[in-house]
């Protein structure tokens, strides 16, 4: 129950308190404390149920609102955030407002009933709420959030390639979501070889970020399998490697006619120095 002597005392003996008292002891589940608190005088804001929403506290909402604590659209998403599908429907069927973050919480942590209820009931929700499923790799968030008619754009593919969802990739492609050279890049930055093959396979452009992010994160195999299939590059791939000090990355790129010379300017290690030096001077 918090320390509720420890909280008599303080404020009988005049030590001050403020409304993260009241947002403390919601956070934390001190109904006691809480009432005390409140009884007594001390300010609470929004926060204080918001808080008690994010972590499940379904008695402190309900003290706090039934007491004339102010609520706003981050209890809701809060609630959203966490699954916590109980505090999310007293405070909707008490009239507490809703938008389209507390879709997006939802579908980024992968909470399926909490998503069906909010969109049952009237929440919006945008392509950000798609792009955020794919990002953290929910599946059945996405399918159900395609079958009724949630917007996509290019981040869904951007975001599954970014971290390595191929599972999602396939499925957002299929069905129709778009993607751009950016996608192939995110793939290359990150070092997922599967993603880049898959989507170079099946249609998805690139451009010379695609070795240059491959070089400037040391992903070997990524920047081979892109010069092999004919993706473009330019000074960065050789810039990139040197500043980070790949030197296998550079001796490759090098060696397969990629622009170099820039490459002294960026050199992050002796060994690069040493390289490019010894190139400059044969």
């Amino acid at each position: 129950m918090g320390h509720l002597v420890c909280l008599q005392y303080a404020h009988e003996n005049g030590c001050p308190w403020n409304q993260w008292t009241c947002t403390g002891a919601a956070e934390m589940g001190h109904l006691e404390c809480l009432k005390y608190a409140h009884e007594n005088g001390c300010p609470w804001n929004q926060y204080t149920c918001s808080n008690a929403a994010k972590n499940g506290h379904l008695k402190i909402l309900k003290y706090a609102h039934e007491n004339g604590c102010r609520w706003d659209s981050f209890t809701c998403s809060t609630a959203a955030a966490k699954g916590h599908l109980e505090i999310l429907e007293y405070a909707h069927e008490n009239g507490c407002e809703w938008g389209k973050l507390t879709c997006l919480e939802a579908a980024s942590n992968g909470h399926l009933e909490t998503l069906k209820y909010v969109h049952e009931n009237g929440c919006p929700w945008d392509a950000y709420a798609f792009s955020r499923a794919a990002q953290n790799g929910h599946l059945e968030i996405l399918k159900y959030a395609h079958d009724n008619g949630c917007p996509r754009d290019k981040y869904t593919c951007n975001e599954a390639a970014r971290n390595g969802h191929l599972d999602i990739l396939k499925y957002a492609h299929d069905i129709g979501c778009p993607w751009d050279k950016s996608t192939c890049s995110n793939a290359a930055r990150v070092g997922h070889l599967d993603i880049l093959k898959y989507v170079h396979e099946n249609g998805c452009p690139w451009d010379q970020w695609t070795c240059s992010n491959a070089a400037r994160n040391g992903h070997v195999e990524i920047l081979k399998y892109a010069h092999e299939n004919g993706c473009p590059r330019d000074e960065e791939t050789c810039e990139n490697a040197a500043e980070k000090g790949h030197l296998e990355i550079l001796k490759y790129a090098y060696e397969r006619g990629c622009p170099w010379w820039s490459a002294h300017d960026y050199v992050g290690s002796i060994e690069v120095e040493k390289w490019v030096l010894s190139k400059m001077s044969a």
